[in-house]
């Protein structure tokens, strides 16, 4: 092992309870023990993916939220205990690893609840509502310490919760607490002073108006959390090890309004200096562990930090704080080993909080102490299955219901939370299986043919592996993106997986094999506006294949158009967007945290959007559009880049020996790549 890692691999206390090491899950929706929308049961798939990073060294496992009220149906957890009979048997096997683990609870979501279309339906037919209530009712998950906006769906407001509402859930925190420290449960974690939720909503001036003992004054307003942890001491002792899930400060300028790293700002949520007295209150209130990061659901980008946000974007906030208590502090958002074991030498945070990169490889841990950085599997921050609650436009959460059903699954890991569907089962019959096309899709199917006992040759056309995701990874904030290439390559050189660079291949006849698998990828689309010829397509700037100077037009925003006006900008550029649309992303499952820091990104610093515009025609030095208002705009710019999608070019058709996969089946984003090379890899 790296000696610069040594810090994160020595024994720690959350009150009596000593932890083997440095490193903690960080609980994650989806990971949930209880299970996560349907009623509440023990979920056996969370329990494995758990169980396998207990295996590979984790030294503190939590699970994604319990509600302490069931989403659906409406129960109490604690009023169903068979449940923890089973979760007695599973910390029996979590124990003989060595690892502690803490189950996390929540209150609830308050206005952060992500209303789907439906769930909004419900609130606002009565009719309906009614007679849903007894299976879901949006209107109690939704009810907040003040009326306020839904994040999700703003025309929704929240109502006021009633006193008799607050005591029923701080004794069902007491008594599920109770519960779980019978079953052998190591503690437990109040889910949250955190990215606003609904006890974070009580303790911030933007979203508590009440004028009873619940708001108001400082006291007031932490006096929800203070209840419930006093609660579960009572129930449990005071020798047993109570976290919170805190965030230091809020980032927030208002409602859908985030601050950017470094950003002067007013903030209205929880300041740095309410934080320093908060902490110390907290703790003096019974908790012992603050597990940190900093945001709320309209500054969601702190929380669940993207690839744009600054690797360990939260560490000197939580560093700050630690000056300010005696208990432990867990700092969480894109934690890197070298940065975390010198701030816990230092003795400026006691551990460090992982969460998604545990889904894309659940023996990181292992590796790393085994000094097998390179094998390790890289999270790429993209939240497309883990976390893809998207929302663009006017519209309510828009997230596939079996997403909602189905959280922490992995985009570039297709086992996390699914292992009985992906599964690598040796093959009783041999085959050759010549795979057309050496991008990211290609080389998987690749990797789980030869895994499974089959022979794969990979023909790729270009000089190198990776194919159009070399260009998805060309900006300089996609450093983990680079890193996945060289992981898929390595991965094919490990298992002797025959390639052939340089070998463009027209036609399935010119190969022998048995199977056959298309991965060729798709072609930027092209538009019929005059000047065309005038632009260039992304990839050509991605790639490098053609420069652009100052100011710089991209007609198309989305993913990639959006992530190319942000390149731009951090070069010090000057770039404009149009986009046909009312939303710069208007793409489903596109995750808001995302989303939402590019759309505050460009806002904050003044970078032109231009939403439902027309591009009518492209000089050499400018475009021409009519803005959303009809009026004819003449943007002057040095280059033209144009970013309008892309469409599939299958090399042959589907048959019983030839499948397809990825873009040129398609066009997906990379979770869509991979589980389906996945999907045909194993069907061969």
């Amino acid at each position: 092992m790296n000696k610069d890692y040594e810090a994160l691999f020595t024994p720690w206390k959350i009150g009596n309870v000593e932890i083997k090491n440095r490193i903690v899950l960080a609980p994650m929706g989806g990971t949930c023990i209880f299970g996560w929308c349907e009623p509440n049961h023990f979920d056996k798939e969370a329990a494995y993916l758990l169980k396998t990073i207990a295996d590979n060294n984790c030294g503190l496992i939590i699970p994604g939220i319990a509600p302490v009220k069931d989403i659906m149906g409406g129960a109490w957890l604690y009023q169903h205990k068979w449940k923890f009979n089973q979760l007695k048997k599973f910390m029996d096997e979590v124990h003989k690893t060595g690892a502690k683990l803490f189950v996390q609870m929540t209150a609830g979501f308050g206005r952060s609840m992500a209303l789907s279309a439906m769930m909004t339906m419900m609130i606002n037919n009565k009719v309906i509502g009614t007679i849903a209530k007894p299976i879901m009712d949006p209107e109690y998950l939704t009810t907040a310490p003040s009326a306020l906006p839904n994040r999700w769906a703003e025309d929704i407001t929240t109502k006021e919760m009633t006193k008799e509402q607050i005591e029923k859930i701080i004794y069902a925190f007491g008594e599920t607490a109770r519960l779980c420290k019978e079953a052998g449960v190591d503690g437990v974690e109040v889910h949250a002073v955190h990215e606003g939720y609904l006890l974070d909503q009580f303790t911030l001036p933007y979203t508590n108006f009440r004028t009873d003992e619940y708001g108001g004054s400082f006291e007031n307003r932490y006096r929800f959390p203070v209840e419930i942890v006093k609660a579960i001491k009572a129930s449990c002792g005071e020798d047993f090890p109570v976290s919170l899930r805190y965030s230091v400060v809020s980032k927030t300028k208002g409602f859908q309004s985030g601050a950017m790293p470094g950003e002067d700002f007013v903030e209205v949520g929880r300041t740095m200096e309410e934080s320093e007295k908060a902490a110390k209150y907290l703790q003096d209130a019974g908790y012992d562990m603050l597990n940190c990061d900093n945001g709320t659901y309209d500054a969601w980008y702190w929380a669940h930090p993207p690839q744009y946000m600054p690797e360990n974007c939260n560490l000197e906030d939580v560093a700050h704080i630690k000056k300010f208590v005696d208990i432990p502090v867990v700092c969480a958002g894109r934690m890197t080993p070298e940065v975390g074991a010198k701030a816990i030498a230092a003795g400026d945070i006691d551990a460090m909080a992982v969460g998604r990169q545990f889904l894309a490889d659940p023996a990181w841990v292992t590796k790393l102490m085994e000094g097998k950085e390179e094998e390790i599997k890289p999270c790429i921050c993209c939240h497309a299955a883990c976390f893809d609650m998207a929302k663009h436009g006017k519209s309510a959460c828009d997230q596939d219901l079996s997403d909602s059903m189905g959280m922490c699954r992995c985009a570039i890991n297709p086992l996390s939370m699914q292992h009985k569907k992906y599964e690598i089962k040796k093959t009783l019959k041999k085959k050759k299986v010549a795979i057309i096309g050496g991008g990211i899709g290609g080389m998987e199917a690749a990797i789980v043919l030869k895994q499974r006992g089959h022979e794969p040759v990979i023909y790729e056309k270009s000089d190198k592996l990776g194919g159009i995701f070399i260009a998805a990874a060309a900006p300089e904030f996609k450093s983990h993106d680079k890193k996945l290439i060289e992981w898929e390559k390595l991965q094919v050189k490990k298992l002797g997986i025959e390639v052939h660079l340089g070998t463009e291949v027209k036609d399935l006849k010119d190969i022998k094999a048995d199977e056959y698998i298309v991965a060729t990828g798709a072609v930027a689309k092209s538009i019929p506006i005059p000047g065309i010829e005038n632009a260039m397509e992304a990839c050509d700037y991605l790639l490098e294949k053609k420069t652009v100077g100052d100011r710089v037009v991209i007609v198309g925003g989305g993913l990639t158009g959006c992530e190319i006006a942000l390149d731009l900008f951090r070069k010090g550029k000057h770039p404009m967007i149009v986009e046909m649309q009312d939303d710069l992303m208007s793409v489903k499952n596109l995750c808001l945290a995302n989303s939402s820091y590019l759309r505050d990104c460009f806002k904050t610093n003044n970078v032109p959007v231009y939403l439902n515009a027309q591009t009518k025609q492209i000089g050499a030095d400018f475009v021409d559009i009519i803005n959303e208002k009809g009026e004819p705009v003449k943007l002057s710019c040095d280059n033209v880049i144009v970013s309008v999608g892309y469409k599939s070019t299958p090399l042959a058709e589907k048959s019983s020996k030839v499948h397809l996969i990825g873009d040129c089946d398609k066009v997906g984003n990379l979770r869509t790549v991979i589980w389906g090379a996945w999907s045909v890899a194993e069907a061969i």
